[in-house]
């Protein structure tokens, strides 16, 4: 069976709040980045995916197996690390996992060598004989993720896999999650843009309960109004002598000062028209004509964070 999720129409009401409104899309390959902000729907979406919740409305199936009809297939097929991750805190993690690997149906060597690998891939094994109860967040998130990982699933489902690690931590968790994603398919619920930008190759967004977006980081990024724009540091020049310049050039379409440290610097950002690129080096020649002198010049790929409040705060339900 081909590893994929599919959901249809996903609806769930918590009283007369719609928590999840008609939701849809599917997933055969890569990483797709779940975003939202608070209360929008995603861990929501993520139980009902795992079996967790009912829908008042629609279905979930992963690798072919309907959640509600056909649980144990479904749920024998992925992994996951729910929000919080809810251990047993009384238990060590060695005893964790092999208690995990025991209801996945492995058992002697076997048992031993997935316990083995799980403490490893998630560099457990300095606090293997520990109790869960006295580690940091952080350890307690990786015992988490080794659980969901621990039976090789074709499909993880991973709500805020790096909430609590340090940076280091977040890092290592990074690069497997990128080095798995050749081979499973992996849903990915975070705040972090900038997890989306570094593991992702689709997003959805949601607000409201619904999808307000979706398509790749790289073409939300390009939605920012300051995607492609460049900043510029010139000494000895005034803010109308570089728009007079730099205006005459096709690809300019506007420029504006955004503060310098002393009086005989300025700081000025400057905007394409709409299908140009700033050629820098235009930028540069233009500054080097009018014998000003060029402290520094950078071009910007634009902020995921402001398309992402765009998207989710211009939202009409």
């Amino acid at each position: 069976m081909n590893a994929s999720i599919n959901v249809s129409g996903l609806t769930k009401f918590f009283g007369n709040i719609c928590a999840v409104d008609n939701i849809s899309f599917s997933l055969t390959a890569g990483v797709l980045g779940f975003l939202g902000p608070n209360g929008a729907g995603k861990s929501t979406t993520m139980k009902i995916i795992t079996g967790f919740l009912t829908p008042d409305k629609g279905g979930a199936y992963v690798c072919g197996y309907d959640i509600q009809e056909e649980p144990l297939l479904a749920k024998a097929s992925f992994g996951y690390l729910p929000e919080g991750a809810p251990v047993y805190p009384e238990m060590s993690v060695i005893n964790f996992l092999s208690f995990v690997a025991s209801i996945r149906g492995f058992t002697g060597k076997q048992l031993k060598r997935k316990v083995g690998a799980a403490l490893e891939q998630l560099s457990l094994n300095q606090v293997a004989y520990q109790r869960i109860e006295t580690l940091s967040k952080g350890f307690r998130r990786r015992v988490g993720l080794a659980q969901a990982l621990i039976h090789d699933p074709k499909v993880l489902i991973l709500d805020e896999p790096t909430d609590g690690l340090d940076p280091n931590q977040k890092y290592e968790v990074r690069n497997l999650i990128t080095q798995m994603a050749n081979e499973k398919v992996i849903i990915l619920s975070t705040h972090i843009l900038e997890e989306v930008e570094a593991l992702c190759d689709r997003a959805i967004v949601v607000a409201n309960g619904r999808i307000v977006e979706d398509s790749t980081p790289e073409e939300l990024v390009q939605r920012s109004p300051l995607h492609n724009t460049v900043i510029m540091t010139v000494r000895n020049a005034s803010h109308e002598q570089l728009r007079n310049s730099l205006l005459k050039l096709d690809e300019i379409k506007a420029l504006e000062a955004i503060g310098s440290k002393d009086k005989s610097t300025i700081n000025v950002r400057i905007y394409p028209k709409p299908g140009f690129v700033p050629v820098i080096e235009d930028l540069t020649a233009v500054v080097m004509q009018e014998g000003w002198e060029l402290r520094d010049i950078s071009m910007r790929r634009g902020h995921l964070d402001e398309v992402f409040r765009e998207i989710t705060t211009n939202h009409k339900v």
